[in-house]
């Protein structure tokens, strides 16, 4: 029987980056899933937005109650002139616009009948919401009672008494590739060292694939024994036929079920409490003890207005009965602080709390990753001051910041509108981030300002989780657009766009007068090595740095904190390992290297071919730059030759025939050619199977016009002579056709000649001679310069250019071509295939991403900023901020102290002295002369300067050219920095940086300090 899930289409464009976290099936769950929000104040909203970005199928809001400033802190689409108005019915248009797809209706009367998931946001009487529970569990409908009062938050999830898992973590099944299967029993069964551990558990179910010498294993199911890292045990394999020798083999998730307590039972009986800070492992259970405190006092005397000490104290009252009937002056303190501030809505918190509560959401929607099994509490208390504030400064103003200002007092609030701060990025991170700092009214006052940078432009697929960004705005430039939207959430937030990349080539525009003028950075970037050139900038110029970024369900958040912690650069993943050329050549063994394969493919044959013949047409100095280029001179020449000559088409019939002989050429004859060279049944010198381990013996493929459109691996013939003609005729400028009956009466016409192996071909067998090949000149007997003589002369061909074609991802021409040519060469190897959804992900290094983490992240890290600005009296140590790691999936979040800097320890004028990557020597005496800089170490240090370095060049040593040096010394530093350079230092240039070798005069001993931080200006 056909379900509604069945017949649901999936965006593929919308829901990209999405659909690699949440896959298609569940995505399509999604889209059958209605939704209740109860609560549209910020916590609300947040959620709201989330699940409308994610695509449910529709979203129904209940609030009826009037804006009040409070919620302008929280809540991004009210405005002052909302004041008053109903809360659901005010936004509901505004969320509409997220998504197309999703209506967003509006209620008057609280029902979830018929409902997919009811989702509370506000506080509500306990009573009502124990009903509300009660009444959700019977009708089916999963329940989540969410809240957020200042920087205290809660989470209760009630799925029902029995709520399916399809997959519990969202990780990608563990793989493995088979060395060997024993005809025993139990079945022993070990995989290749070279790929890393199996990763499986005893209980765990596998696949079995492409297995030579047991084909009884192939497509059949196995729980498996773990005997080790790279064996285990998979049940009766005696009366097999033959050992295994080489195959595959997938985990095989399966379904876990789960049974959740009603609330009433679990506010008696919590159960483990989910810990998000391990520096506050005692905190649920107190958080849990004061949020029923709160409640027991707000059910009978409503909310309680900020600094209301008499109030704070009942709710003191309340908690010791929850708990054990004590509380210590520590406990008491935050009890205190919470129920002070809990009429508060902060952006932040929000933020965090909506990426969690939305997961949630989607989790009950979808089935897909593990729910919160009971309570999550959250707090971000370090953020508060020492002492409590007084009346006056916490009172509320008639404004949208009323609520920080409940919080963290009107002295602090100033202090955050007149920050000056650099946002680099302004996509998905980079929009959450705008939106919280104009609800938190960052750079919103006098002598505030935010900068964002951002070259990108917006595509559709970002729509599905950068919230400023609307299907009008496609094509628009992400930095301008962005300003233009967190503007109109605060007409007071003073913001300027750039479109520039930070880097070297832009530090005329982001030099030292723009950092000079910072309180702080934020980077909102997707690259490392970005992230690393901004990390840089922040530690010579001193500056914190906000660091996140996600990928799919987990994310992570560093604080920089000049001089208190480490800096982002200190520590860093390894890089990403190349693919060996002889695998990706002619021995692979996994999909990736067949997409890597296939994608050079495509640039080589359809942009750099097209590249090379434009520079024979156009450029003067070909010859030149082509005699540079000794070690591939010939084989450009040749491939100009073949593009411009032997193999130019004229017609899209010739584009077709091309592609099939191209087809020929790639998986059979070149297949043919290695097995003559390495054939089937050969050995190594050690007397061991050549085709054994990694290397895979591969077949060629023969090409079958009649069978093309009935078998589903016959496809991929067909989609590469598709995209490989037309790609063709791209690059040409003709039209092409992808009409089937016309391919096919055209193949049917193409004449195919016989192959025959040839004697004397070198093919690389192992990485060294792949090197050893890379490195020989490639004239061999052909005569490059007898080539070049013969192509046609570039006056004959005026006018005459090929179209480069790029590789872009998001063109599903080009990646039907990347998919079917990957899947052609695996089929040769007998690889796993892949369909273009998940070759996509490869082939384009694609980040999966999802909006409910990239809002958890952002809002964390906007905690961290509350704490830079610091609140009244409160002189924050490196315990306080809090660097995060968290998995929405499993649900697991981990909030600690970040790491302080390695410190170098050096003797300096007799006493011992540390210094770290923060620290420099700061010369602020003006423009002075390298003669005056040497007196200056001595005079100030007591030390000999031996050497000393601009860049990398050598500016001083003591045993240079002596000629040279008396040259150089009364000359000014800024002069010889010029000198080096060869070109005028920038007007907005105030430093200049030295590395320094320096002896102390005393004892003789060469003496470790930092780099000197010159000012010339």
């Amino acid at each position: 029987m056909e379900t509604e899930s069945d017949t649901q289409q999936v965006d593929e464009k919308l829901y990209s980056r999405q659909l690699y976290v949440m896959g298609h099936e569940a995505q399509k769950k999604m889209m059958c899933a209605d939704v209740l929000v109860v609560g549209l104040s910020g916590l609300g909203v947040e959620v709201a937005k989330n699940i409308i970005l994610a695509g449910v199928k529709t979203v129904t809001l209940y609030d009826p109650s009037p804006v009040t400033y409070s919620d302008l802190g929280g809540n991004f689409y009210f405005t002052e002139n909302d004041i008053g108005k109903p809360r659901a019915a005010t936004c509901a248009s505004r969320l509409a616009e997220l998504n197309q797809y999703v209506p967003v209706k509006v209620v008057d009367t609280l029902n979830p009948q018929g409902m997919s998931c009811c989702c509370v946001t506000v506080p509500m009487k306990t009573e009502e919401l124990l009903t509300l529970n009660d009444t959700c569990r019977t009708a089916g409908c999963a329940f989540i009672s969410s809240l957020v009062i200042g920087v205290f938050s809660q989470v209760f999830c009630d799925f029902g008494s029995e709520f399916i898992v399809s997959d519990k973590d969202g990780e990608a099944p563990a793989m493995s590739q088979v060395e060997a299967v024993t005809v025993s029993n139990p079945g022993v069964c070990k995989v290749l060292e070279d790929h890393g551990r199996h990763g499986l558990e005893t209980g765990d179910t596998v696949k079995f694939s492409r297995v030579q010498g047991m084909a009884e294993l192939n497509e059949t199911e196995h729980t498996v024994k773990s005997t080790g890292p790279f064996t285990f045990e998979i049940g009766d394999c005696s009366t097999f036929s033959g050992a295994a020798t080489q195959g595959y083999i997938t985990q095989v998730k399966k379904p876990a079920k789960l049974a959740f307590k009603p609330l009433k039972e679990a506010l008696e009986n919590p159960g483990e409490l989910m810990l998000s800070d391990f520096a506050k492992f005692d905190r649920p259970g107190l958080l849990h003890a004061a949020f029923r405190g709160l409640a027991q006092y707000t059910d009978s005397n409503g909310s309680i207005a900020p600094g209301d000490a008499s109030a704070s104290a009942a709710v003191v009252e309340n908690t010791k009965t929850f708990f054990n009937g004590e509380l210590d002056e520590a406990q008491q303190k935050l009890v205190t602080q919470m129920a002070s501030g809990s009429s508060a809505i902060l952006s932040p918190m929000c933020a965090a709390l909506g990426g969690i509560v939305g997961q949630e959401v989607l989790k009950a929607c979808s089935g897909k990753f593990t729910p919160i099994n009971g309570f999550l509490y959250f707090d971000a208390a370090e953020t508060l001051p020492d002492e409590p504030l007084s009346l006056e400064e916490v009172a509320p103003r008639k404004c949208r910041y009323d609520s920080q200002i409940a919080c963290f007092g009107f002295e602090c609030q100033q202090k955050i509108e007149s920050l000056s701060y650099f946002l680099v990025g302004g996509g998905a991170i980079g929009c959450e981030m705008l939106k919280n700092w104009a609800m938190m009214g960052v750079a919103c006052g006098e002598g505030g300002e935010v900068h964002i940078t951002d070259m990108d432009r917006i595509e559709k697929s970002n729509l599905s989780r950068q919230f400023l960004f609307r299907n009008t705005d496609i094509n628009s430039a992400k930095s301008l657009t962005g300003a233009k939207a967190a503007k109109a959430m605060n007409p007071a937030f003073n913001i300027t766009p750039h479109e520039l990349r930070v880097g070297s080539e832009t530090e005329d525009i982001f030099g030292d007068n723009f950092y000079d003028k910072l309180d702080g950075v934020c980077t909102a970037l997707d690259n490392v090595e970005a992230r690393l050139y901004m990390d840089q900038r922040c530690v010579f110029y001193g500056l914190p740095m906000l660091e996140s970024g996600t990928l799919g369900t987990k994310g992570n958040t560093q604080i920089v904190v000049p001089n208190l912690t480490e800096n982002y650069g200190a520590t860093r993943d390894p890089p990403e390992k190349s693919i060996p050329v002889c695998t990706l050549k002619n021995f692979p063994n996994q999909i990736q290297h067949t997409l890597q394969w296939a994608r050079d493919y495509f640039e080589g044959e359809f942009k750099q071919a097209a590249e090379d013949v434009n520079a024979y047409l156009s450029s003067p100095d070909f010859e030149e730059t082509l005699n540079a280029q000794q070690n591939t001179k010939t084989e450009t020449l040749l491939k100009i030759r073949k593009t411009l000559v032997e193999e130019r088409p004229y017609s899209f019939e010739e584009c077709i025939v091309w592609a099939r002989l191209k087809f020929e050429s790639l998986f059979n004859n070149d297949i043919k050619q290695l097995l003559h060279n390495f054939p089937p049944d050969q050995v190594t010198s050690a007397g061991t199977p050549f085709w054994s381990g990694t290397k895979r013996c591969p077949s060629p493929i023969s090409f079958d016009a009649e069978a093309i459109c009935e078998d589903a691996e016959m496809k991929n013939h067909f989609d590469f002579i598709v995209a490989c003609a037309n790609l063709r005729a791209e690059m040409y400028g003709i039209k092409g056709n992808t009409d089937p009956a016309f391919f096919m009466e055209s193949l049917s016409n193409v004449i195919v000649p016989d192959f025959t192996p040839k004697d004397g071909i070198k093919i690389a067998a192992n990485e060294a001679e792949a090197k050893e090949e890379g490195n020989t000149a490639d004239s061999g007997d052909i005569d490059a310069n007898q080539i070049l003589r013969d192509l046609p002369e570039p006056t004959k061909l005026a006018g005459f250019r090929l179209k480069p074609v790029e590789f872009d991802k998001d063109i599903d021409d080009h990646m039907l071509f990347v998919t079917a040519c990957s899947n052609l060469r695996a089929i040769n190897y007998r690889i796993p295939t892949e369909d273009t959804h998940k070759s996509r992900a490869i082939a384009g290094k694609i980040i999966p991403a999802i909006a409910t983490t990239t809002a958890l992240v952002t809002g964390l890290i906007c905690l961290e900023l509350y704490k830079l600005v610091g609140t009244p009296r409160k002189t924050l140590t490196a315990e306080a901020y809090k660097s995060g790691f968290l998995n929405l999936a499993i649900p697991f979040m981990t909030l600690s102290e970040p790491q302080p800097p390695a410190a170098q320890k050096t003797i300096l004028q007799g006493k011992e002295w540390s210094f770290t990557a923060w620290d420099s020597l700061t010369m602020d005496v003006g423009d002075i002369t390298l003669q005056e800089f040497i007196d200056y170490w001595k005079e100030e240090y007591n030390l000999e300067v031996s050497m000393l370095s601009f860049g990398v060049s050598m500016l001083f040593s003591s045993f240079g050219n002596k000629a040279k040096l008396a040259e150089r010394l009364p000359k000014k530093m800024s002069v010889i920095a010029a000198e080096i350079k060869k070109a005028p230092l920038p007007e907005s240039q105030l430093f200049l940086t030295f590395e320094i070798c320096v002896d102390d005069i005393s004892t003789g001993e060469e003496v470790e300090v930092p780099y000197v931080k010159y000012r010339f200006r």
